[in-house]
């Protein structure tokens, strides 16, 4: 529900920090007693790309959690903590390595 409602918060642009480039929250990891969240996103572009959007989540942080508790019916609205998600550049780079590897078992069967 954490997801969705950030998600739904960066499409609709409710949060207007320039920094934020195109990015997809990849999970949300709540604690036991739910009062700390840590929401993992995945940003497309580089490594700068990646800190300047990290920059503008934290800043908009103590909004984020206010809409959220607005949003959500929460006993307690959780502490949020923004974190870079690197599964999905991890699975790219597998999938070109899988890639890489079927070529050259076809190089070697054509020879």
């Amino acid at each position: 529900m954490i997801r969705k409602e950030i998600s739904e918060m960066i499409l609709s642009k409710t949060i207007k920090d320039p920094r934020i480039g195109f990015l997809t929250i990849t999970r949300v990891s709540v604690s036991d007693d739910c009062r700390m969240a840590r929401i993992y996103f995945s940003v497309l572009g580089g490594i700068e790309e990646q800190n300047r959007s990290l920059e503008g989540l934290n800043s908009a942080r103590g909004y984020v959690r206010k809409e959220l508790g607005r949003r959500m019916s929460l006993r307690y609205t959780p502490e949020i903590n923004f974190q870079f998600d690197p599964s999905i550049e991890y699975a790219i780079h597998i999938d070109e390595v899988i890639h890489h590897l079927h070529n050259e078992r076809k190089k070697e069967d054509a020879d």
